[in-house]
């Protein structure tokens, strides 16, 4: 038989891209947001699905396909035709957290076939990061050339840290931001993840700090027009529209709108200044995995995660 590669991408735009481009193979698309919503550990389960489903109904009022979504992890159960798997993530969070679910649940079917990476991000001459799907076609392909070889180590990291994920204590991965390993980006991802817990001052977390900076700091016409600067100026986190419009309807306490556009209110004003903890009139609670965001807050001046007043013992 002959052998063939599997390409777990993610998402149908990379898919469809490397499709058009005539890469042979097989594809995986893999479509689910695991940096938001509560998870565990064992992903290909009914517990699992029935949890991501009641995640997306209450958060986001969405109903996810979980058919489909076994569809696409029903493409792992006969890997042995497989010579080599390709892992197409890229060098923001929402990716990473896939990577590392996808790659733990790879361990978890025990399958042996090797694992590469392909991972945009810093492209020279570029002072952007770049998504995937972005790249141009030679980039694409030489992206493809130069995948990385996934040790036994970068697989068991990946596993760890999938398991910290679903646990409670992210200040776990602390001692990983500065770990060596074939993942570049990790160590930003790393810390942007402890940083979008609320903050011990103002209780907004780093995204929505920023997003408000960006009202205050430009002449934002709508909340249309302040979507697009967040999407564009969020660093590392790679959070799509669905994301960010919800961020700012929270944020929307925060900020006044006329005929002028958009302007920082009084409240708005004190949060940038971290003169009050504004986390329980946001009402931003979620979970990070298995860590409630409103369990924990991130504190500058310790660089790390402190359990917040109400739920110290």
């Amino acid at each position: 038989m002959e052998k063939r590669i599997l390409h777990i991408t993610n998402g149908s735009v990379l898919s469809r891209k490397l499709l058009e481009l005539d890469f042979k193979g097989d594809f995986l698309t893999w479509e689910e947001m695991l940096c938001e919503g509560p998870t565990f550990e064992d992903i290909d389960s009914e517990a699992f699905f029935e949890t991501r489903k009641r995640f997306f109904a209450s958060v986001y009022q969405l109903e996810l396909d979980v058919n489909t979504f076994k569809g696409e992890l029903n493409k792992l159960q006969n890997t042995n035709k497989y010579s080599e798997i390709i892992l197409w993530f890229e060098y923001d969070l929402f990716c990473h957290i896939n990577m590392l679910a996808v790659i733990s649940l790879i361990q978890q079917k025990k399958i042996k076939s090797p694992l590469y990476l392909v991972c945009s991000g810093r492209i020279s001459g570029n002072k952007n990061l770049v998504g995937l799907s972005e790249l141009s076609t030679d980039q694409l392909i030489k992206h493809y050339q130069e995948r990385v070889l996934l040790t036994h180590d970068d697989i068991n990291l990946a596993k760890s840290l999938w398991q910290i994920y679903c646990g409670y204590d992210h200040n776990l991965f602390k001692p990983y931001i500065i770990k060596t390993s074939s993942f570049k980006y990790l160590s930003n991802c790393l810390k942007a993840h402890l940083e979008r817990f609320p903050d011990s001052k103002s209780g907004l977390n780093i995204l929505e700090t920023n997003i408000l900076e960006i009202i205050k700091n430009n002449h934002i016409k709508s909340e249309h027009h302040l979507l697009g600067y967040a999407l564009n100026y969020q660093g590392y986190y790679g959070f799509g529209d669905l994301q960010l419009q919800r961020t700012i309807e929270i944020l929307s306490i925060f900020f006044d709108s006329s005929s002028k556009g958009l302007a920082l209110n009084r409240k708005g004003h004190e949060a940038l200044l971290g003169q009050h903890n504004f986390f329980s009139e946001i009402n931003n609670t979620i979970y990070y995995g298995g860590a409630k965001n409103a369990d924990f807050q991130f504190s500058k001046s310790h660089n790390k995660l402190i359990k917040t007043p109400k739920n110290v013992h």
